[in-house]
């Protein structure tokens, strides 16, 4: 990824707003409904990223003594507590240009997602849909709803250019009543078929409480946009079932009469397809998660990756655990990193601010054009996604509208990991991880300054 000064002056116009904030709260002790946490916005559909012109490389680098004189007093505010880790890089090179205790393990949050990002682009091609078909059944009578990993279905007709809600119900239920008319059916059972990328649809660590406030929800490979858990509105605890129901619905609205419920049965061998359609390309989803902080459709991305690489076991800990090891194929070091769940929503994930750092470098170097794509769509300083709320105090509006990030949030944890353009211009990879951290409010504002710190540094 090569960026530059189309950076700093982004239109802002060309980025969507922010949708979704699902960074949580911890774990354990059970956790309790916090006004501090993230909140929620309406979702809406993301757009591409807008492209960045090329930064020019004969800009220096600012130095290690200009760095630390700026960013010391940063790092010792008392709104981040006793324990900090932070890493700061170069963006083209990749060297590290200063740091604060970054090789600690610390609970990293929702920055765990972009561990997960970088595993996936790096396993499997973004340009691929998951594609969501019905087929003959066992007799004339039946159709299968076959599930594919798209869970952001418009309950409606889709919408081209959406992320979510691209494909839509109504339209694969219109394309399935065409077919059986043209073969003389007329009245049909639905069954779905949900054995694509199956396994556990919570994960241990998840706490029910996380569940039922709606800030995470159950893990399938089907599922619909307007369904998807926001805090306060919990997913269905069948989102695959409850999705051929209303697809059912749908026939029924497109003049095929529907007998009986559905249920789940294995789609014949040699099945004729009766109607398809595709999500948009895996990494404008995966961007999606990342921008929304979606912890349960990371979860599903990570899920189908593994199982497409051929993992058998889709338990939450082996998909973590192969999450690891595409980091590690990619040279990035992981002996001090813990991956409970791909998503970050466990408390007992532990991840160096160091390698949060040598992720996003990956990406900011072009040693993973794949990854790039995807970290040029996080969310924008006091724009977009998690972010759109931020930046917007005094000493933080130098960052806003040129930091990227991911934001992470738990109870006395707070993380950001991601690109920034110093006032010379140059490209810089930052992570901070905070773990012990007091009020909320206080933190964020505190993280916010220290990036709006190195946006406005002419650390040379």
């Amino acid at each position: 990824m090569v960026v530059g000064a189309g950076y700093v002056t982004l239109d802002v116009f060309d980025v969507v707003p922010g949708v979704l904030t699902r960074d949580t709260r911890e774990i354990d002790p059970p956790p309790r409904p916090d006004p501090d946490e993230d909140g929620a916005i309406a979702p809406t559909a993301a757009s591409p990223a807008p492209p960045m012109q090329a930064l020019a490389t004969t800009v220096p680098p600012p130095t290690q003594a200009g760095l630390a004189a700026a960013l010391t007093p940063a790092v010792k505010d008392p709104a981040l507590g006793p324990s900090v880790g932070l890493d700061v890089r170069d963006g083209l090179t990749g060297e590290r240009l200063w740091s604060h205790d970054p090789g600690r393990a610390r609970t990293p949050a929702s920055t765990t997602k972009l561990l997960t990002a970088a595993a996936l682009s790096h396993a499997a091609p973004g340009e691929r849909t998951f594609d969501t078909r019905v087929v003959t059944g066992a007799t004339p009578s039946d159709v299968v709803l076959v599930a594919g990993g798209d869970t952001l279905l418009a309950p409606g007709t889709g919408t081209p250019d959406a992320v979510a809600g691209r494909a839509g119900l109504t339209d694969l239920a219109r394309q399935t009543a065409a077919a059986l008319r043209r073969s003389g059916t007329t009245t049909v059972k639905v069954h779905l078929d949900d054995s694509y990328a199956r396994g556990p649809a919570l994960a241990p660590a998840w706490a029910q409480e996380d569940v039922a406030l709606g800030l995470t929800g159950p893990v399938a490979m089907l599922g619909m946009d307007d369904t998807r858990p926001l805090p306060g509105r919990p997913a269905p605890t069948d989102p695959a079932l409850t999705a051929t129901s209303r697809f059912a619905v749908a026939l029924v609205e497109a003049g095929i009469d529907v007998a009986g419920r559905p249920d789940r049965v294995t789609a014949p061998r040699g099945a004729t397809e009766l109607g398809v359609v595709h999500s948009a390309p895996r990494r404008e989803v995966l961007a999606l998660a990342l921008d929304e902080s979606d912890n349960a459709l990371t979860e599903s991305l990570a899920r189908s990756g593994a199982s497409e690489a051929g993992l058998g076991d889709l338990s939450f800990p082996s998909v973590a655990s192969w999450v690891r090891d595409r980091l590690t194929e990619q040279q990035i070091p992981t002996g001090r990193v813990a991956l409970v769940d791909t998503s970050g929503l466990s408390r007992a994930t532990r991840v160096p601010a160091s390698v949060v750092a040598d992720v996003l470098v990956l990406a900011s170097t072009g040693a993973s054009p794949e990854f790039a794509e995807v970290v040029a769509r996080l969310p924008v300083a006091g724009l977009s996604g998690t972010l759109h709320d931020r930046f917007h105090g005094e000493r933080a509006r130098s960052a806003a509208g040129i930091a990227r990030a991911k934001t992470g949030t738990l109870t006395g944890v707070h993380a950001l990991g991601g690109t920034v353009v110093d006032a010379d211009g140059r490209l810089l990879v930052y992570a901070v991880l905070v773990d012990r951290a007091g009020g909320t409010p206080e933190a964020r504002a505190a993280l916010d300054r220290l990036v709006a710190t190195l946006a406005a540094c002419g650390c040379r």
